[in-house]
């Protein structure tokens, strides 16, 4: 693979699906990428032809723009395969229209509140995976004594890493002193709710797992070959099964 196709690959990783809190290059939604004559060109795949439109140009469009701030990329073409709206997205894309210049009256969320609406929904499930691994690790720990736990009790490991990454995409502090259990503001709860909230939060990372899993299936059913371009995901018994 040509020294840029590798530089791009690497860049897309950085793309995540909104929804499902994974790179779309570990999902296996990138369906080829090829530099030639100054141009680069990607053709992205997803799960079904009905999959979310908005959620479909995010990625898209997060896909060019990483691709875009390649100094050597040149001329940088997307295109997204096999949608209902592949047209649609594909001219707004190549216009660079953005958001609601591509869907017009249809586009009801301004781009960066969708985004946004993702983060927290991200950053909720990587705290509860945290915790929950903490509560594993040590019997005696209360939910409840997980109100006193800081981001520096926690250990150097990737499950902390990802907690991290979350929280400053949503712009709220990272350093070792600040509470783990808290709300989108960076705001601690009340310690008496702390088993409510750890709940929830384990039902939005519950979700978000089981909507990968489905949707990786989806995509192997519709794509056989996008198997071999599939990553393991984090704490599956697949990625057990790989190490």
């Amino acid at each position: 693979m040509p020294a840029l196709e590798e530089r791009a690959r690497d860049a897309l990783s950085a793309v995540f699906d909104p929804e499902l809190d994974e790179p779309i290059t570990d999902l296996g939604f990138v369906r080829s990428l090829e530099a030639r004559d100054g141009t680069l060109t990607v053709h992205l795949r997803l799960p079904t032809s009905f999959c979310s439109p908005n959620f479909a140009y995010l990625m898209a469009s997060d896909a060019k723009d990483v691709l875009t701030a390649l100094p050597e990329a040149g001329r940088v073409e997307v295109l997204l395969d096999d949608h209902h709206d592949s047209d649609l997205i594909n001219r707004g894309l190549a216009a660079d229209a953005g958001y609601r210049g591509t869907f017009g009256d249809e586009a009801e969320q301004d781009l960066e509140q969708l985004r946004a609406t993702f983060r927290r929904k991200a950053h909720t499930a990587a705290m509860e995976r945290a915790l929950t691994a903490l509560l594993r690790a040590d019997g005696d720990l209360s939910e409840e004594a997980l109100h006193d736990v800081t981001l520096g009790d926690l250990p150097d490991d990737r499950v902390t890493a990802a907690l991290l990454r979350r929280r400053e995409a949503l712009g709220l502090a990272v350093t070792p002193d600040q509470p783990v259990l808290v709300d989108d503001l960076g705001r601690p709860y009340p310690k008496e709710e702390v088993p409510l909230r750890l709940r929830f939060a384990r039902s939005v990372r519950i979700s978000i797992d089981g909507n990968a899993h489905f949707c990786r299936g989806l995509l192997r059913t519709r794509y056989p070959e996008s198997a071999a371009d599939q990553a393991p995901r984090p704490g599956s018994p697949e990625e057990a099964r790989a190490s």
